[in-house]
């Protein structure tokens, strides 16, 4: 498979940083093919255009972190742990790479329709895990009955999206895993006194 040959993960790698460091509009073909040590043509063994390398970089990375969370997720007993381990690894993925946070959180965002789409497609399995947490919470009776999923799903990803955005705004001048705690509560506990 070709997500497994070394240059492929090269390429990515050298992506995330000539995106990050420039800017997705202003980063040519030829800047990622220096970054990554390859010749111009080696990358379109690899990828259609552009484009294809933002998704793709996307995909994999995303992709690794879903398996992780996925893989670790089933030690946690509750959906409250579920729901914090999956901020906390959201926020500390972010923080070991600052570059990815920079592509994650703002180069991403781009206008062209069809990108966003292929985008979407790849948050899908992000989601899921996030509903497989929230249900079983409803299931087990921790959250409550009447909870609406994709509000619920919206909320929690929106939240955990704007203060990663926010960080990086702010050249992750902060700890942002130590977030991690004072979101969950937020989200889990609202704005209502705990008697």
């Amino acid at each position: 498979m070709i997500q497994k040959r070394p240059k492929y993960k090269q390429i990515i790698d050298a992506a995330v940083i000539a995106i990050a460091e420039n800017g997705y509009h202003q980063t040519q073909v030829s800047k990622i093919a220096k970054q990554a040590g390859v010749a111009d043509g080696t990358i379109y063994l690899y990828f259609k255009n552009k484009d294809d390398i933002l998704v793709s970089l996307f995909q994999e990375k995303m992709g690794n972190f879903i398996e992780k969370i996925e893989d670790e997720i089933k030690t946690k007993q509750t959906a409250s742990e579920k729901l914090y381990f999956l901020i906390e690894k959201h926020f500390s993925l972010l923080a070991e790479d600052h570059h990815l946070a920079i592509v994650t959180q703002l180069e991403l965002r781009q206008s062209n329709k069809e990108l966003r789409i292929r985008i979407n497609q790849v948050l899908k399995g992000y989601f899921n895990v996030l509903d497989k947490i929230l249900t079983s919470g409803k299931e087990t009776g921790e959250f409550r009955e009447g909870l609406d999923l994709r509000l619920a799903r919206q909320m929690v990803f929106g939240t955990i999206d704007e203060i990663a955005t926010t960080w990086v705004m702010n050249d992750q001048k902060y700890n942002i895993t130590e977030q991690a705690m004072k979101v969950h509560e937020l989200i889990v506990y609202g704005f209502i006194h705990q008697s």
